[in-house]
């Protein structure tokens, strides 16, 4: 089967990785480079973690991501995967570090409950005052976004897919599966799969009413000196509680210490427009996280990052048949960690047709 994947960000490298393996002629378009910068995928490093609310059922379903990992790594000669562990931090009854415990203690899965005192024992950079208790889980880390995406796309051409930088794509026909590149050109294939991030209402826009873009940011900071080795030994750190919506990666994979949050995160029609971020805006990150973290005007700023991702209204993932077109959008906000596996289920629903069996397993309802 002839199979053209538009957009080479985490799913999309996925999907031509498990489609190649199958003996399926792939070729992959991205409109930018390999990694794309721009596009969520294009970060350093984001959390891979096995906390959820109880409810989602996506707990569940990283057993069968870090598998995938797993056999990527095998296939790649090199595991892009730092298992630190994740820390949790608790700041008030019921946010949504407590969920995330909650969700372990139901799925049965370990992890070791701290009090304040030996949280900020371990991991000095918080302040005890301010928090109820921490926890930590071996069951998680840092996915290094970047080198994943090189490896991908060597092993692709190595093991012949057409795979083709800065390759716009103009337009989908769905009926004829075929697609319109930028420059005029015209491919045509047995299927069409899209997983364009943040750029897919570009060329779905009747897609709306179930996806909307997002644009946020994230900052690089140096923390001060006596801390550093705090942070180069420490978890990520999935959530600070309180009503922060924040996470932190330490030091990882060669790139540096990243806060990210919702502060600045607004709906954005266009997945292109303001990706400069504005003066202050790092600061502005950094200091949301006091408390529970101290002395954050100590902390220098390196790098301010924008992002863009679609969202679901109750931010599960999103996948859908139209013509000969398959669309996935595995984001949310939290879809990365998922990345190998959905490439496999949607290389399962291109050879089986079952779409409605990938429809709910990408909603993690079985």
């Amino acid at each position: 089967m002839k199979v053209i994947v538009v957009g080479a960000g985490i799913a999309g490298l996925s999907t031509a990785w498990s489609l190649v393996k199958r003996g399926h002629a792939v070729t992959l378009l991205e409109q930018g480079t390999i990694p794309n910068p721009l596009a969520a995928s294009g970060d350093h490093h984001r959390i891979i973690r096995r906390a959820y609310g109880a409810a989602t059922g996506y707990g569940r379903a990283i057993t069968e991501a870090y598998a995938a990992w797993d056999e990527l790594w095998g296939d790649l000669g090199a595991v892009h995967h730092d298992p630190r562990g994740f820390l949790c931090v608790s700041r008030e009854a019921g946010d949504e570090a407590e969920e995330y415990r909650e969700g372990l203690e139901a799925g049965g899965y370990p992890f070791e409950l701290l009090d304040a005192a030996e949280t900020v024992r371990r991991w000095p950079f918080l302040e005890a005052e301010t928090i109820r208790y921490g926890f930590f889980s071996t069951e998680g880390g840092a996915l290094h976004c970047r080198r994943i995406a090189a490896g991908m796309a060597g092993w692709l051409r190595a093991h012949g897919a057409d795979v083709r930088e800065n390759a716009k794509v103009a337009g989908v026909d769905a009926v004829a599966g075929a697609v319109t590149l930028a420059d005029g050109e015209r491919l045509a294939a047995d299927r069409v799969v899209v997983t364009a991030g943040a750029w897919v209402l570009k060329l779905f826009p009747q897609l709306a009413a179930d996806l909307v873009t997002w644009r946020t940011a994230v900052v690089y900071l140096d923390p001060p000196a006596e801390l550093k080795p705090a942070w180069e030994t420490a978890p990520v750190i999935l959530d600070v509680g309180g009503r922060i919506d924040g996470y932190i990666i330490p030091p990882s994979g060669g790139a540096g210490l990243k806060f990210g949050t919702g502060l600045h995160k607004m709906p954005s029609a266009d997945a292109d427009w303001n990706r400069v971020a504005v003066p202050g805006e790092g600061e502005a990150i950094r200091d949301r996280f006091a408390p529970p973290f101290g002395r954050l005007s100590e902390y220098g700023i390196k790098e301010v990052v924008t992002c863009a991702y679609t969202f679901t209204e109750d931010e599960r993932f999103f996948g859908t048949e139209i013509g000969r077109a398959l669309v996935v959008s595995a984001c949310s906000g939290h879809g990365y960690k998922f990345g190998a596996a959905v490439g496999r289920r949607v290389a399962d629903a291109i050879e089986d047709g079952d779409t409605d069996r990938l429809k709910r397993w990408l909603r993690a309802e079985s």
